[in-house]
């Protein structure tokens, strides 16, 4: 198979949860122990750092990717989910696995990942897994897909372990209570495995600190430690919190005597996160005259900080593309969204995508007025079409909207 057929045969032919939902979560690590088994452990081999949490895992990968790229090593960096190409999900130094090591991974492993039922996110990891030890990365760093505990990737022995934050998000799996999601995201929490925490709750605090001290792990409260927040060329509001949970990450990594990082290459992969990994669709700026911004956040906790971001813009009309999918609250989301605003409502090309009739009847409840359009494209051209150059546009409400965008910076 070539490439093309080779990443369709992974989406269609076994379970993703980004496709698919609920369907695609397993209960138990027992197919991810059979598989890395089958590949003789290359998690084993790694250094790695894990990152959980329900919003900013994904900025908090790839700014450590960074700093540790600044301090010359050769970093494997693991995230999902991907916007344009599977293979944003594994880089090395900021450069994408080739699609020739896909093809040939997934050809050499098919029958095995066949006969054993291997979900898509369980082929990805052990790919990821396989690369980063053939290629001999000094360091992984290693985003959790789905909660924690029982995600894929939880098969590894971190130097430090990452908590960004909870939130109630994917509460069909996760538990509906912050207390509840907070013990799936700490059963990353290693044996004597140093943990950061970026933002705790008087919810999540407790749960935290009973899992490290079941544990014996030390742990960091990033957002009292830190109190000098160094810039990043990520600006969005939320990365504040993303930053101190970096800083501290890498404080306790130099404390190992593992790695050496210097103040320097920590401000200066702070400040080339997007150039050292490639990272896009946060607070990402695509246009000027009109300014436009995609975002990828998607809860009540992201999206609560981006519509304030967006209150202290500078503008005369403000332009919302919005879809979501079928799995979101609406009425914990909608509310945030401002009402002064014309709204042009889409649902992202995925089965997963919520119709844009439904989107616009519940925004209707808050006062959130706009017309439906066949796709992300038509509502993002006829937003651009209808303003002007001292106006504002605004893309997201879901992953799946950012990724049908074109992400290189228009020229207007």
């Amino acid at each position: 198979m070539n490439y093309q057929e080779t990443t369709e045969w992974m989406f269609n032919q076994l379970p993703m949860y980004q496709l698919q939902g609920a369907s695609a979560y397993k209960k138990d690590l027992t197919n991810t122990l059979h598989l890395v088994d089958h590949l003789n452990n290359p998690q084993n081999s790694l250094k790695c750092i894990h990152v959980a949490g329900t919003n900013g895992k994904g900025s908090t990968s790839h700014m450590l990717a960074s700093v540790l790229q600044e301090a010359g090593y050769k970093v494997g960096l693991y995230t999902s989910p991907h916007l344009k190409d599977f293979r944003e999900r594994i880089k090395i130094n900021g450069k994408e696995i080739s699609e020739d090591f896909v093809c040939e991974f997934i050809s050499k492993h098919k029958d095995f990942f066949e006969s054993n039922d291997m979900s898509f996110f369980e082929m990805s990891v052990g790919l990821a897994f396989d690369y980063f030890a053939t290629a001999k990365v000094d360091i992984a760093i290693i985003e959790v897909g789905l909660g924690g505990r029982l995600d894929a990737t939880n098969v590894i022995t971190p130097l430090v372990s990452v908590i960004t934050n909870i939130d109630l998000d994917h509460t069909q799996f996760l538990g509906t209570t912050p207390a509840a999601i907070a013990g799936e995201k700490a059963g990353i929490i290693k044996q004597n495995v140093p943990v950061v925490i970026g933002e705790y709750t008087p919810e999540t605090k407790p749960v935290f600190l009973a899992k490290a001290k079941e544990t014996q792990s030390e742990i960091y409260f990033a957002s009292d430690i830190i109190t000098e927040v160094y810039p990043s060329d990520l600006i969005g509001d939320y990365q504040q919190h993303n930053k101190k949970t970096v800083q501290e990450t890498i404080h306790i990594l130099n404390t190992q005597n593992e790695f050496k990082i210097s103040n320097e290459n920590l401000k200066t992969g702070l400040l080339n996160v997007v150039t050292n990994t490639g990272l896009q669709g946060r607070w990402q700026q695509l246009g000027e005259n009109p300014k436009i911004i995609c975002d990828t956040a998607h809860n009540k906790n992201g999206l609560a900080i981006v519509m304030n971001q967006i209150q202290n813009e500078t503008y005369e009309n403000l332009h919302i593309v919005l879809g979501v999918v079928n799995d979101k609250d609406l009425d914990s989301v909608l509310p945030l969204f401002p009402k002064k605003a014309q709204y042009y409502f889409c649902s992202p090309n995925s089965s997963r995508g919520l119709s844009t009739s439904i989107l616009q009847e519940n925004a209707k409840k808050y006062d959130l007025i706009g017309k439906t359009y066949d796709s992300v494209s038509d509502a993002f051209t006829t937003a651009k079409e209808n303003a002007t150059k001292n106006d504002f546009i605004f893309v997201g409400g879901s992953t799946f909207v950012v990724a049908e965008l074109p992400l290189d910076k228009e020229k207007q």
